[in-house]
Formats: structure tokens, C-alpha cells, sequence
């Protein structure tokens, strides 16, 4: 190799460092700009009411108040709403994915008259505003007697044609050799969806998961509209509470924020891998 080209070689090995160094900067600025708001929050939850707007601000108060925990705890009933939103969560969360992967797995592996039409009109719906179909399904709830009752809170989120669109590319792109197999031994559809396709399928089940039961948890709209009852509002809605309409209490929303938040990060964490993992498929596989 000549002198000439092995300068080369560095000179482009050079570039691809820069590059590499010039993304993680970018990486690293983005995922602080992330964090602080998060930072923040923890920080005024700790504060005295008289020190939230201070300048210039103080990123570690002093003195400490860990009293606006249990404050906000006891300020609405907290213990209430983190039942009704595990309760709620978790019911649409496997609601959700059981019927995006029952419906994915028909529109992917079946075949029948008008399936690509049924498809795309499903989809489009995705184009459709909630605000838009909000107040129908209102006065259809309303009409059927559900208003301020779980099934309103549950049984219209349990369906979801993002969820049904992200699982069937994630099934069609799955090999038909196990499924021609399974039907040689006379396996049922049920079972070729049960035994082969959910277990290949897990990285995506745990994406939509982790997507439902956030989405899910931190819901306000919805919840607001159909609960009139102290007894069935979820946690968003009872946080809502601290906002007065002349003042705030900035530290008890901001502690009633943490209290709330916890369980989203919890999940996130423990299903960080399987997140990730799903969409290092879906990019490679779509």
C-alpha cells in the first residue's frame, strides 16, 4: 500500500471519528435538554412555595422539604386514583393488544374477499382527530348508560388501529415455514396464533405494551369527559386538582407530578430492552 493511500485511509477513518464524536455530542446535548425539565421538577417539588420563582434559581433548595410528599398524598385521594389507574391501565393495555394482535394476524396470515379495502379503511381512521369522534362516542356511552362507570373509561380504548397496523408488519414479516408445518400436524388458526406467532412476536407485543399502558396511565382528556365521581377519576385528573382558577400550588403539583410519573418510569425501565429491541427489528425488517 502506498503512502498515498494509506493517508487516505487515515484521513477517512478521521472523518468517520468526527462524525461518530459530532453524534454523540448531539445525542448527549438532546438527552440533557430531556432531563432537566424532569430535573427541575423533582427540584421545585422540594422547595417552599415562596422559593419557586426566585432568581436566580436555585437547582438545590434549601432547606429540603420532603413534607410536600406526604402533603400532596393526603391533598387529594391519591390512594384511590393509583387504583383505578392500575385497574384501568392494565384492563385497556392487555384489552389493546389482545385485539391489535387478533386483528393483525387476520389482516397478515388470512385471506379473505375484501381484506386489503377492510385494512386501509381501518387505517384510516388514524387520520380521523380524537376531538372529532370525542363527542359521538360520548352520547353513544351516554345513550347505553356507561357514562361515569369503568366501561367508559376501558372498553372504547381497548381497540387501536396503530397498535393493529404496527403488528401486522411486524407478523407479515415473520417466515410461513413454521405456520405450513404446524398446519401439516393439524394445528388450528388459533393455535398457530397461539403457539407460533405471539412467542415469535414478543419484542413487538412489548413495544405496543409499553405504548398502551403509558398512554393509557397518563390520559386526561377522556377520563375527565365520562367520571363525575371522586371515586372513578384516575390520577391525571385528580393531579388537575392543584391548579386552582386565581393561584397554583407549584410544590404540591410538582410532588403530586413525581407521584404520579413513578410508575410510568418503572415501566419503562424494566421494559427498556424489549422497546428497544422492537424497533431495532422493525427497522431492519421493514
Amino acid at each position: 500500500m502506498t503512502e498515498t493511500a494509506i493517508e487516505s485511509k487515515k484521513r477517512a477513518q478521521s472523518r468517520v471519528a468526527m462524525k461518530k464524536i459530532f453524534s454523540y455530542i448531539l445525542l448527549t446535548l438532546f438527552g440533557v435538554s430531556m432531563v432537566i425539565p424532569f430535573l427541575w421538577m423533582v427540584s421545585t417539588s422540594l422547595k417552599e412555595p415562596g422559593d419557586v420563582f426566585t432568581y436566580p434559581p436555585k437547582w438545590v433548595p434549601v432547606p429540603i422539604i420532603w413534607e410536600n410528599y406526604p402533603k400532596a398524598w393526603n391533598a387529594v385521594p391519591f390512594a384511590r386514583g393509583y387504583m383505578n389507574s392500575i385497574f384501568v391501565a392494565v384492563t385497556v393495555t392487555f384489552g389493546q393488544v389482545f385485539t391489535s394482535s387478533l386483528a393483525a394476524y387476520a389482516f397478515a396470515r388470512l385471506s379473505f374477499p375484501g381484506r386489503d379495502k377492510l385494512f386501509l379503511g381501518y387505517l384510516g381512521t388514524m387520520m380521523i382527530p380524537g376531538a372529532v369522534t370525542m363527542i359521538p362516542v360520548f352520547i353513544l356511552l351516554r345513550k347505553l348508560g356507561w357514562i361515569d362507570t369503568y366501561k367508559a373509561l376501558i372498553i372504547p380504548s381497548m381497540f387501536s388501529a396503530y397498535g393493529t397496523f404496527m403488528l401486522r408488519q411486524f407478523f407479515m414479516s415473520l417466515p410461513s415455514d413454521l405456520e405450513d408445518a404446524a398446519k401439516i400436524d393439524g394445528c388450528s388458526l388459533f393455535g398457530i396464533y397461539t403457539r407460533i406467532i405471539l412467542p415469535l412476536s414478543k419484542p413487538a407485543l412489548a413495544t405496543l405494551t409499553i405504548f398502551t399502558f403509558m398512554g393509557s396511565w397518563m390520559s386526561f382528556m377522556w377520563p375527565l369527559i365520562v367520571t363525575n365521581s371522586m371515586e372513578l377519576k384516575t390520577l391525571p385528573v385528580m393531579l388537575a386538582s392543584f391548579q386552582g382558577l386565581y393561584t397554583t400550588d407549584w410544590t404540591l403539583l410538582m410532588a403530586g407530578s413525581i407521584i404520579v410519573l413513578s410508575p410510568i418510569i418503572v415501566v419503562f425501565v424494566l421494559g427498556q430492552r424489549y422497546f428497544v429491541e422492537g424497533i431495532r427489528l422493525g427497522a431492519i425488517k421493514g
